[in-house]
């Protein structure tokens, strides 16, 4: 059975039209909704929201939507950590940031800062500790025209704007290179045994 998560919402007004946040999208809304065809650094566009409606099910899957017009315009994901993570072998009460998207008419409405703030108002994710694996290749270097340096940088700023923290660790690929990075971000549910099992994953020993 779906978590019944707290849907907050806003709405940034632009000159091109509102945008409406929404803090959890259902599988019926997310299936009525176009999708703009930028939306495309994971997978195709149309695959991407089949992907999005597939989290949306999930026990504890979440989808934070941006809307604009009918179209979906960017999302945040959260979902259980895959079997095959390392994440996956420690507390149940993790949850994985797991993509970040939006499409590029609307970046300069700050949709990423906004979609994650709604997303962290719900106090459902105080039971969580959230963690997000950064990889340059997921990033849009080209459309931006940034060093993957500054994009780093300003992923950073983004998700500690909601209070993650980067933390070391040697998983492979965020090790592979030193722009990728893990950051995490502990609820204030969590006790001080599961925060300390959870951060027993970080390395092998």
């Amino acid at each position: 059975m779906t978590k019944d998560w707290t849907n907050r919402t806003r709405t940034i007004h632009t000159s091109e039209g509102d945008i409406l946040i929404c803090g959890t999208t259902s599988p019926e809304i997310l299936e009525r909704l176009n999708v703009d065809l930028q939306l495309k650094a994971f997978r195709p566009a149309k695959k991407q929201k089949n992907a999005l409606v597939g989290i949306s099910r999930l026990a504890d899957g979440k989808v934070v939507t941006a809307q604009m017009n009918g179209e979906l315009v960017g999302y945040v994901t959260f979902h259980p950590p895959d079997e095959f993570e390392r994440w996956s072998q420690g507390p149940r009460q993790v949850l994985e940031l797991g993509a970040i998207e939006v499409t590029p008419k609307v970046r300069k409405y700050g949709v990423a800062r906004n979609m994650l703030e709604i997303a962290f108002e719900d106090p459902f994710m105080e039971d969580f500790a959230v963690l997000v694996t950064e990889y340059y290749w997921h990033w849009d270097l080209e459309g931006t025209g940034m060093h993957v340096w500054e994009y780093r940088e300003m992923m950073r700023r983004l998700m500690e704007h909601v209070h993650l923290a980067v933390k070391d660790t040697d998983e492979e690929d965020i090790s592979s290179h030193p722009a990728n990075m893990l950051m995490v971000r502990y609820g204030k549910n969590l006790s001080k045994s599961t925060i300390r099992d959870f951060e027993q994953l970080f390395f092998n020993e």
